[in-house]
């Protein structure tokens, strides 16, 4: 069992240290007593503790074992930077005198015989990872763990405990702890592991948390959150001889843990950074995803190199270990081919959801003005146009537009379209140095169909469309339709270029030609008759151009009335 040797150890330093600062000038009038300044230099039996450590000053703790053949572990987990440690013991000093006198031996010789002594060295260890020590039966004694950074200014945690096989506050890991590629996509990599044998054996609450990034693996989340923090020193570094307890966090700007030491073997770990303006965020991701052990990481670059790393963390502790990270290489773009459009002919484009495609317009001959007409089928598409290399254009087409550009001798242009995020998109495109040859018909701003409840009856309804300028020939289809028939289904059935060809005789009503030079009277009605009472019925209204492209209206769901 180990015990806070406080009273005992915090005014220790026969070798006192040079306690060093970020800025001499910030520390001149110093308190006179430096024993104030001592770091708190005891590990709690079972509680993972998180401290700093400026370059090439180092750091000792001490935990006392009182009786022999006891269990102990202890854990180092560097967190940005290489440390040094070693890990020694020293008998405890005897409490009555050599008198026999049966009072104990002043204070400052029992402070004397510990720090004069040398312990023996138990386990030392040099690097960046999470390293161990373990024994299941352990002399009684004095042990201290010194820490050492040559690097750099640098954060790290410790834990220690005497009753390993009880806590366990690290996730165990299975037999194999690889982390497996198990699918690769230009923008996606699919992932899969193990689970920890602490969630399926011991059912303790565990998450699994990944980690994308583009540099290398990580070794322990702490170096995680050393990257994810606003500037490269992690956190602000405390003032000389104040110990990274949560009740030290407020003195120098850091947010108190309401909750630390509530429970034995985990003081939660703040969140740290400096008050200063964020730098920018690092290109590295962190997502937890529960307790499932496959997931799919999307929105990834093509042909780019990702590291991975998994952690399984204990959601009662928050204490965390590292399986082996794995890293991959995105596939590579696929060329996209270019398609060729020929002057004043349509061309069908089918797109991939958030896909791209190009298309290549040449023209023949020499020309003043380029016309492109765009009719996106169902969700808007971004279009961009470059003539021999130049932006002329960029813009997001929904339904039917036209565009009119400049022309130049021997241009040739480039179209890159880009589909929606919602879904595959589809459109119909035509290119020509002929202003005049238009296969796309003219569209009011409002397509909708409109229809008149009080002249609905038991076997017709009466709608309404608005019309153009232009003479165009109007065509309208119905169709019978459930009465669960809804706003949602009739949605996925607005593919506008889906022309009256895809329609069955019998659902023709009639077709018409209207137009209006006043714009305000281009409207026309329509009574549907021949219906069955208390039926519902899509309706639809085709305009068609003199190139024969046609174009299809807002669907419209209407029901007549069940009794007249």
């Amino acid at each position: 069992m180990m015990l806070l040797l406080l009273l005992l150890l915090l005014p220790l330093g026969s070798r006192p240290q040079k306690l060093p600062t970020r800025d001499e000038e910030l520390f001149q009038m110093q308190i006179r007593d430096k024993a104030f300044f001592h770091d708190s230099s005891v590990i709690p039996d079972g509680a993972e503790i998180s401290s700093y450590l400026f370059r090439d000053t180092p750091k000792r703790y001490f935990f006392v074992v009182e009786e022999d053949n006891t269990p102990l572990a202890v854990t180092v987990t560097p967190c940005d930077a290489p440390l040094e440690w070693k890990l020694s013991v020293q008998e405890l000093p005897e409490e009555a005198s050599g008198e026999g006198s049966g009072d104990p031996e002043p204070l400052e010789q029992q402070k004397q015989q510990i720090t004069n002594e040398e312990g023996t060295e138990l386990f030392s260890y040099k690097g960046n990872d999470v390293e161990y020590f373990v024994s299941s039966s352990s002399p009684s004694g004095l042990y201290q763990l010194d820490l050492l950074s040559t690097e750099k200014d640098t954060h790290f945690k410790v834990y220690a405990t005497t009753t390993p096989e009880s806590d366990q506050p690290y996730p165990e890991l299975p037999y194999d702890p690889r982390v497996d590629v198990t699918s690769l996509g230009r923008t996606t990599v699919t992932l899969a592991w193990k689970p920890s044998p602490t969630a399926s054996l011991l059912r303790q609450p565990i998450q699994y948390c990944i980690v994308i990034n583009k540099e290398h693996n990580f070794k322990s989340l702490c170096a995680v959150e050393a990257k994810l923090s606003s500037d490269d020193a992690f956190m602000m570094a405390p003032k000389p001889g104040l110990d990274f307890s949560p009740f030290d966090f407020a003195h120098f700007g850091f947010p108190a843990d309401s909750n630390s030491g509530k429970e034995r073997g985990f003081l939660k770990s703040s969140k740290f950074g400096r008050q200063t303006s964020p730098k920018p965020r690092v290109d590295l991701h962190r997502v937890c995803i529960g307790n499932k052990n496959i997931f799919t990481v999307s929105d990834l670059k093509p042909d780019t190199q990702y590291y991975f790393d998994m952690f399984a963390v204990n959601t009662n502790t928050n204490m965390s270990t590292a399986y082996v990270g794995t890293f991959a290489r995105t596939k590579e773009e696929a060329k996209q081919k270019t398609i060729e459009l020929k002057d004043g002919k349509v061309t069908d484009v089918f797109i991939k959801r958030k896909g791209v495609k190009f298309l290549r317009f040449a023209p023949v001959s020499s020309h003043q003005k380029v016309t492109f007409s765009v009719h996106s089928c169902l969700d808007a598409v971004q279009i961009q146009v470059r003539r021999d290399g130049k932006l002329l254009l960029s813009q997001s087409v929904e339904g039917v537009r036209q565009f009119q550009l400049r022309g130049k001798a021997k241009a040739k242009y480039l179209i890159r379209l880009k589909g929606s995020k919602k879904g595959a998109s589809m459109l119909k495109i035509l290119a020509t140095t002929r202003p005049n040859k238009q296969s796309f018909p003219s569209l009011p701003e409002d397509t909708r169909i409109k229809a008149f409840d009080k002249l609905r009856t038991c076997s017709s309804v009466t709608v309404a469309w608005l019309g153009t300028q232009e003479r165009n020939k109007f065509c309208i289809y119905k169709r019978e339709v459930d009465d669960n028939y809804n706003e949602e289904q009739k949605k996925r059935e607005q593919n506008q270029c889906l022309g009256p060809d895809t329609r069955k005789k019998s659902e023709k009503v009639l077709c018409k030609y209207f137009h209006s030079q006043n714009i305000q009277k281009a409207v026309t009605t329509e009574t549907i008759r021949g219906l069955q009472p208390g039926k519902s019925y899509l309706l639809d209204v085709y305009v068609i151009g003199h190139g024969g492209h046609s174009v299809k209206y807002q669907s419209k769901l209407v029901k007549t009335r069940k009794f007249c």
